[in-house]
């Protein structure tokens, strides 16, 4: 079973959950360390140790290798030195050491606004700016 890290659409009850619910074994919350932005309809991750990144909340989902995959064609990942939209790499939960596996990011912001507080859910929840 694989270990991925969910930051945006592919939370649970967000838009693209449906893509890996069909594959998904477990669910846990988590948190990794950078800065998270908003493209509009989907948010971009860029992993970072600066001492000004707060932790980027999201979820730890187990899935199946099929899930997996159905994650990386929504994604537009299609392996390493291929042009993805996404990177997919190996990062370490900010708050668990022993909580890690893959996530998909951005090498930078491509201009968009930085979400606030890190969390995509927060900022896409009734009432919220």
């Amino acid at each position: 079973m694989i270990s991925v890290f969910v930051y945006g659409t592919l939370l649970v009850g967000q838009s693209n959950h449906h893509v890996v619910a069909p594959y998904l074994l477990s669910v846990r919350a988590g948190a990794v360390r950078g800065f998270l932005y908003d493209y509009g309809t989907y948010p971009g991750l860029v992993l970072s140790d600066a001492e000004n990144c707060l932790p980027v909340e999201g979820e730890w989902l187990l899935v199946t290798p099929e899930g997996l995959e159905r994650m990386d064609e929504l994604e537009d990942y299609y392996g390493p030195g291929q042009l993805n939209d996404y990177e997919r790499v190996w990062v370490r939960d900010a708050r668990d050491e022993g909580l890690e596996g893959w996530v998909y990011v951005w090498e930078d912001s491509r201009g968009c606004p930085l979400i606030p507080g890190g969390s995509w859910r927060r900022r896409h929840q009734p009432g919220s700016s």
